[in-house]
């Protein structure tokens, strides 16, 4: 009986890894998509010449603006996604802090999702291929 409670035990944990590792490559896949959807988009962005902005980031609190060093297009209206001219997408809201404000902030470039707000509150997602396709559409008209 002890035997069978054991085997039983090393089954359960292989399957848990299994499903795991599954997990993880399926993540890696849509990410390693996504990267692509975006590296595209900044091509054909520069290629169509949209004018490229000077983006600033949120605190995460959503009060204030904070200068950064990035360029590039804002994909949301929202401003709270962007692209940056070398393909790198961001998600801008930073720690708020007296160093943000003075000597601008400093945001790292995200894994971007397939779906871009899946999970939220709001109930509001869209696929990033059509976020960014709607964003090359508006051409420098957009807000």
């Amino acid at each position: 009986m002890a035997g069978d409670d054991e085997r039983w035990r090393e089954r359960q944990r292989h399957a848990v890894r299994a499903h795991a590792e599954a997990d993880a490559r399926e993540r890696a896949a849509e990410q390693a998509e996504a990267a692509e959807l975006v590296a595209r988009f900044a091509a054909e962005a520069s290629r169509r010449g949209l004018r490229v902005t000077r983006l600033a980031a949120t605190g995460h609190d959503g009060r204030g603006r904070y200068r950064t060093r990035l360029t590039g297009w804002y994909v949301d209206r929202a401003h709270s996604r962007a692209v940056d001219t070398e393909g790198r997408f961001y998600l801008l809201t930073v720690p708020p802090g007296l160093r943000s404000r003075l000597l601008g902030a400093e945001p790292r470039p995200s894994a971007p999702p397939l779906v871009v707000g899946r999970g939220g509150r709001d109930g509001e997602s869209v696929p990033l291929a059509a976020l960014l396709s709607r964003r090359l559409d508006a051409g420098d008209d957009w807000p």
